[in-house]
């Protein structure tokens, strides 16, 4: 068991807060940020900046700097003296973001007191040094129907041309990040939100982002399609009939549901509820099923129609 290190000799001065007198009381954490006045400064290798910032309600915040390597400390914007930002963040109502006069947080499902934080570099930055628009390519269709097949001939054909996409394949997901989730009524939709959620990221990066899932229920990919603008939402239905998806079962899933060791297959005892207006239908029928390029081709017509490739 190791001992604990003795503490290193403290001095004041140049740490302290402005406005302040210099003090020779021991350092005191405030509400756990922040150097209170008078603070004493411990010399060593580590520099950083402490920030303490005081709000209070009809009362514009005060933003107190306090570099703790050169000593140099600063007052940004009107309000009270050291002494209340101290005396605030020991209460708890203090923000350690500079020059932020309002903090306005939220509480969105289980998380509470979080704040939105936009970036200088946004969406359109990001389109623009891609050269192409970002969007989400919504793959659905019973298993077996060639959504895996079409994602990546999809993703093959774009990058050809010059063009950044990712695919989501749902079963590849399920290896990581939906490892958790069974196949029961509530885990799929769980695993079709983090899918849509996931994909919104890639869109707003710039992408243009491949999802390649069952998806059987409508209301589950509605909800995705909400998640963006309209137009950037390409739902692409794969309409290839049972009798087609049953005799390739590339997986020899269709054969364990159908001797009843799976339960809750789509198609077999399970239902899929085909889209009722989506951007994109391929039609596959019994011995007439177009190939993974000629589908391929038929989304890079709808990208480039609407915008979404640059030239």
């Amino acid at each position: 068991m190791l001992a604990r290190a003795p503490p290193r000799p403290c001095s004041t001065g140049g740490d302290a807060v402005a406005g302040s007198k210099e003090s020779t009381r021991p350092w005191t954490p405030v509400g756990g940020v922040g150097l209170a006045k008078g603070a004493a400064r411990c010399p060593g290798p580590r520099a950083g900046v402490r920030l303490v910032a005081a709000s209070a309600p009809g009362r514009r915040a005060t933003t107190t700097v306090v570099a703790a390597a050169t000593g140099e400390s600063r007052t940004a914007g009107p309000g009270p003296g050291p002494e209340a930002a101290s005396a605030e963040a020991a209460n708890g109502s203090s923000s350690v973001v500079a020059g932020i006069s309002t903090l306005l947080t939220s509480t969105v499902g289980k998380s509470t007191n979080i704040l939105w934080h936009d970036c200088p570099i946004g969406q359109n930055e990001r389109q623009n040094l891609l050269n192409q628009k970002g969007c989400v390519v919504w793959i659905t269709g019973l298993s077996g129907s060639g959504k895996s097949t079409l994602a990546c001939a999809l993703s093959r054909e774009l990058h050809i041309r010059g063009h950044l996409t990712y695919v989501l394949d749902g079963d590849n997901l399920r290896h990581g990040l939906n490892r958790d989730l069974s196949f029961k009524a509530e885990d799929r939709a769980e695993n079709i939100r983090r899918v849509g959620e996931v994909a919104k990221l890639f869109a707003d990066a710039g992408l243009i982002c491949i999802a390649s899932l069952i998806s059987p229920y409508r209301s589950d990919r509605s909800a995705c399609r909400s998640l963006l603008p309209k137009s950037s939402f390409i739902e692409v239905f794969l309409n290839a009939p049972l009798e087609v998806c049953e005799a390739r079962d590339p997986k020899g899933l269709y054969k364990l549901a159908r001797a009843g060791k799976i339960k809750g297959f789509t198609g077999i005892d399970d239902p899929y509820e085909p889209p009722s207006d989506c951007e994109i239908v391929i039609q596959c029928k019994v011995g007439d099923c177009p190939s993974p390029k000629s589908m391929a081709d038929q989304v890079v017509s709808y990208l480039e129609t609407n915008g979404f490739l640059h030239d």
